[in-house]
């Protein structure tokens, strides 16, 4: 049996972020997306034009609070290559604490102030 290596709670939740990369040939990019789920020390996020390779080195920066924004660094551990939904999962490996503090705790505390849709009775 494989033992579950994550070091807490995933939240689904879609905080707007901004990722720099450089490519093979060493040019600067910057694309914009969403987180698909944060943990405490990792994140799905989606891309919708570029995706970094496997194991590249990227800067991350959570932009939902425009006024104290999170910037950490990961490298990219998986993609997902669907035409529709491109992702890359991303491992921290700078910053950990501050995105624990003010990301994965941000979400944490999102969801559960959140209200359950109603449903309407047919």
């Amino acid at each position: 049996m494989q033992q579950e290596r994550r070091g807490g709670s995933r939240f689904v939740i879609s905080f707007p972020i901004r990722v720099r990369w450089k490519d093979e040939s060493g040019k600067a990019i910057i694309e914009e997306g969403l987180t698909e789920n944060v943990g405490p020390a990792s994140t799905l996020i989606y891309l919708p034009r570029n995706l970094p390779t496997v194991g590249s080195k990227v800067e991350l920066t959570v932009t939902e609070n425009t006024k104290d924004e999170v910037t950490v660094k990961a490298e990219v551990i998986r993609l997902e290559r669907n035409a529709a939904h491109p992702q890359a999962a991303l491992m921290l490996t700078d910053q950990v604490r501050a995105w624990k503090k003010k990301v994965w705790q941000l979400a944490a505390d999102t969801i559960k102030n959140e209200k359950p849709e109603e449903f309407e009775e047919w």
